[in-house]
């Protein structure tokens, strides 16, 4: 076990694990300490991955990556591990090393990833992915054609990115570009990834993916010295593999206090959680207000009192289209977007404002456990209601 600060204290505290160092999983462990409550936290790796700049890795304009020591409270155990099996009989979780966590409650935090990728694409969902692609491009003439495969937010940052570095960017959309903006808030998009020279192609979807070319349900054959995959969505197995009961993607199924359906000691927080089967946006603008509400709920279970159900809202996407454009897009408290929205600099500025200050607030949080504060009133009865119809 890796250390973050030894343990000194000669009363039992309660135990609490947490699975997945993220956006969620960190804010959760900081948010913990308001309260004598022994957390570990268990992460695959010994660093922070900034998710959201991991399309800025794969051009080698950011290591997306940032130190544990100060975005996590000093009395928050890192353990740097693989959780492998949640055995909730015993309340132990099993690691890759082969030892064992007891724990009294469990917040899983596990994240996300992209969907499977086909054998001779790149995903950027990961660190290790990301670092993967970045030695590729070494390797790639500048000229040399990309392609980018998923129309969503991921999709468009990383086409982007590529295109201001110089690259000769394609990006296949699928169906829609920016499926989840406004109609005003694809055209902000469209019109900087054409300024920036990516071609948009919008309706077929990718049929098969060779070391050199994509092909399309059209028939059309893309020359691609490197195709990259942001399409889908997936989580890890490990809720499933461990007996808990998930949703079709394996979201871990929870009521509206984050607890799981099965087991009262378990609590879900971030992209790996479905309250009532109807998740919010993997982001982490839904993670940070996520991790404090399942620590949240374990403060009450420990105090013996009734959890609240889960509030937050939403404000809108950030989008940013190489380091100096970017679209805002913003949305009703319930993330229904609307015709609003700000480009180009200005939204680059308020995008990298939003990059920092998510760090920041992990930061804050683990000075002053409590600190962290977020929107209220998402109308997640409707959403829930609308959902179920």
């Amino acid at each position: 076990m890796t250390p973050h600060r030894q343990e000194s204290t000669m009363t039992q505290k309660t135990r609490v694990v947490v699975l997945g160092g993220g956006y969620a999983g960190v804010l959760a462990a900081n948010h913990l300490q308001q309260q004598a409550v022994d957390v570990t936290l268990v992460n695959a790796r010994p660093a922070f991955v900034e998710r959201i700049r991991l399309h800025q890795l794969a051009v080698g304009n950011d290591d997306a990556v940032a130190g544990y020591d100060d975005l996590l409270h000093a009395d928050v155990r890192l353990l740097v591990d693989h959780a492998q099996r949640i055995d909730t009989a015993t309340r132990r979780v099993e690691v890759a090393s082969g030892t064992a966590l007891d724990y009294d409650y469990l917040i899983y935090a596990v994240g996300s990833t992209s969907g499977a990728a086909p054998e001779f694409a790149y995903r950027i969902a990961e660190l290790e992915d990301s670092q993967a692609l970045a030695a590729r491009l070494q390797d790639v003439p500048a000229a040399a054609p990309i392609v980018v495969v998923g129309g969503g937010l991921t999709g468009i940052e990383a086409a982007s990115e590529f295109a201001e570095a110089g690259r000769s960017v394609t990006l296949v959309t699928g169906p829609v570009l920016g499926p989840s903006l406004s109609v005003p808030g694809r055209r902000s998009v469209a019109r900087q990834l054409a300024k920036l020279g990516v071609s948009v192609i919008e309706g077929p979807t990718v049929t098969a993916v060779t070391a050199h070319d994509v092909t399309l349900s059209d028939g059309r054959v893309l020359e691609s010295a490197a195709t990259v995959w942001t399409a889908g969505f997936g989580v890890p197995a490990l809720a499933a593999d461990s007996g808990l009961r998930t949703d079709a993607l394996g979201r871990l199924l929870t009521d509206e206090t984050l607890t799981s359906v099965d087991d009262d000691r378990v609590i879900a927080a971030g992209d790996a959680a479905a309250p009532s089967g109807v998740p919010l946006r993997m982001s982490c603008q839904a993670a940070l207000p996520l991790g404090a509400q399942a620590a949240n709920t374990v403060l009450a279970r420990i105090a013996g009192s009734a959890p609240a159900p889960i509030n937050q809202a939403f404000t809108g996407q950030c989008i940013s289209i190489g380091r100096d454009g970017g679209t805002i897009q913003l949305a009703r408290t319930d993330d229904t977007p609307i015709r609003v929205y700000l480009g180009g600099r200005t939204a680059a500025l308020v995008k990298e404002q939003v990059c920092k200050g998510t760090l920041s607030f992990l930061r804050k949080e683990a000075a002053k456990p409590g600190a962290y504060f977020w929107l209220k009133g998402g109308k997640r009865a409707r959403r829930i209601e609308l959902a179920r119809a």
